[in-house]
């Protein structure tokens, strides 16, 4: 992996790790090189956010958002403010299915 995109996609984790403090969110990272605390790992593939929301013990659904050339060539605030509003999206969807 290139030095500047490693180092972009660590901005990305940092920003990322510093917006989205929220309890009921767990958020891995699988990104060969920069960031790999996802359980497993595919990394033949774009780097990926792998995202669950624990509503309730037997209820997390996941999400994982793949960081693929059209997310990779913007900046890191770009990229990072894409995720979280992708996090904050998956995490209403769960909300309406679940309280109706």
């Amino acid at each position: 992996m290139e030095k500047e995109l490693k180092e972009k996609l660590q901005k990305v984790v940092e920003l990322v790790n510093n917006v989205m403090v929220d309890p009921e969110i767990d958020i891995e990272y699988c990104m060969p090189g920069v960031a790999m605390t996802a359980k497993s790992c595919d990394t033949s593939k774009d780097p990926y956010i792998f995202v669950k929301y624990v509503v309730s013990e037997y209820t997390q659904p996941t999400r994982k958002i793949h960081l693929t050339k059209s997310y990779i060539k913007y900046e890191a605030q770009k990229i990072a403010d894409l995720v979280t509003f992708s996090i904050q999206q998956f995490k209403m969807e769960i909300d309406s299915v679940e309280m109706g």
